[in-house]
């Protein structure tokens, strides 16, 4: 990885790096905060996905949370959202393309080229990190929107591979609204029995592991009703038996005021996993 920006931040660095992803075909960048701790020995990683229109500069500019990463002693890292480049597939629609990879493995053309998210994050992503910065086996993932959908959908489907997992305003059925149902015809196909394997709700019927569900919900959000839909995932969690906290908060949107709001419970959430005997 080659490092292209860095700030001293909380005792500790706000660093970018730049990759070359073979898994998409296309340089990336992603935001690693190091807290004072990695200094002296490998620490935790929590692993932050974004949401559409996002880079990774969103999460570390706006959400606040080195303050609590550097308190805990664990490792920020948030990627960017999807491959880019001249050569990869676009769309002018800001909810599909470039900025809007919805953390899948795309199986259509021209998409199926670059937008393989999914491995990407799951795979070669914590790979590179743990092989070339102080990080240590421990992770956690957690996200925002489209990237809160897919930190639950990578939880859910790999059992042993996160100590803890949360989400703000998740998508949690996308093959049931506009967002979702888009991207998934453009990425997957019109086969909504393929959908499946990235839709919480679905998962958690089949989940051999079960991992505590944290998601925070603001009431004001413009989306409620028409993209995120929560009650979809309170359901499937208690159809399942599926240990969820689901908290709504009145007056909160949408915006990074309501992650920056309500990042330090979720980091310290991620702390008592992370940090815990095994």
């Amino acid at each position: 990885m080659e490092r292209i920006a860095r700030n001293a931040c909380f005792g500790g660095w706000q660093d970018v790096y730049r990759h070359t992803s073979a898994v998409l075909g296309c340089p990336m960048h992603v935001a690693v905060y190091l807290p004072p701790q990695a200094q002296q020995r490998p620490v935790p990683v929590l692993y932050w996905l974004s949401g559409l229109t996002c880079t990774e500069q969103n999460f570390i500019t706006k959400a606040g949370a080195q303050r609590y990463a550097a308190e805990h002693g664990i490792m920020l890292v948030a990627p960017d959202t999807s491959p880019r480049g001249d050569g990869v597939a676009d769309d002018p629609a800001y909810d599909l393309g470039q900025g809007a990879g919805f953390y899948v493995n795309a199986t259509r053309a021209p998409w199926a080229a670059h937008y393989r998210m999914y491995d990407y994050v799951r795979d070669e992503l914590p790979a590179l990190i743990e092989a070339c910065l102080p990080a240590g086996s421990q992770r956690a993932i957690a996200g925002h929107s489209m990237g809160g959908h897919g930190a639950l959908v990578l939880a859910l489907r790999n059992p042993g591979r996160y100590r803890s997992v949360s989400a703000f305003a998740p998508i949690v059925a996308p093959g049931q609204v506009p967002w979702g149902e888009k991207a998934f015809s453009a990425y997957l196909g019109d086969d909504r029995e393929l959908w499946q394997q990235y839709d919480s709700c679905k998962l958690l019927a089949s989940a051999t592991e079960r991992l505590p569900l944290l998601v925070d919900q603001g009431e004001a959000d413009d989306f409620l009703a028409t993209q995120l839909q929560p009650e979809r995932l309170r359901a499937a969690a208690a159809a399942a038996g599926h240990p969820l906290t689901l908290r709504l908060h009145p007056g909160y949107d949408h915006s990074y005021y309501f992650i920056a709001s309500f990042i330090g419970d979720h980091i310290a959430h991620h702390a008592r996993a992370l940090f815990a005997a095994d």
